[in-house]
């Protein structure tokens, strides 16, 4: 399976967080799946550091994607045929890196992991949560 963190997901799966329901920290374990995070998610949390809303140990731009490494995710870019989904998507949510993330999933065929309901509202492949 080919997956997609949301950003939330990411941050507790680096940090060992029990918010992270087992079933989705199984599928990123899992050797036969692969594994991404978003630039947008990079983005996302280094806003939200600035800003004083998103304590991390380190400042994002050593932390996130050392820590991307060691956990042998890999980095998906923002290409042009992701950004023209934005214009197709249902207006469910306002949050702009969520909707790039759920454009992404579309454009590359991802299974999204998120815990987010408005997120799992769109039209999107997303991982079941047990």
């Amino acid at each position: 399976m080919r997956l997609l963190l949301d950003t939330h997901i990411f941050l507790w799966y680096i940090s060992g967080d029990e918010q992270l329901p087992l079933s989705l920290r199984d599928l990123i374990r899992a050797p036969e799946n692969d594994v991404f995070l978003s630039v947008v998610s990079v983005w996302e949390a280094s806003v939200k550091y600035r800003l004083g809303k998103l304590p991390l140990p380190e400042p994002p731009e050593t932390y996130l994607p050392r820590q991307r490494e060691r956990h042998l995710i890999e980095s998906l870019s923002i290409e042009e045929a992701c950004v023209v989904h934005l214009a197709t998507l249902p207006p469910l949510h306002r949050d702009p890196f969520d909707r790039m993330l759920i454009c992404q999933a579309l454009e590359h065929d991802l299974t999204l992991l998120t815990v987010d309901e408005m997120v799992r509202a769109y039209p999107v492949k997303i991982a079941v949560i047990e």
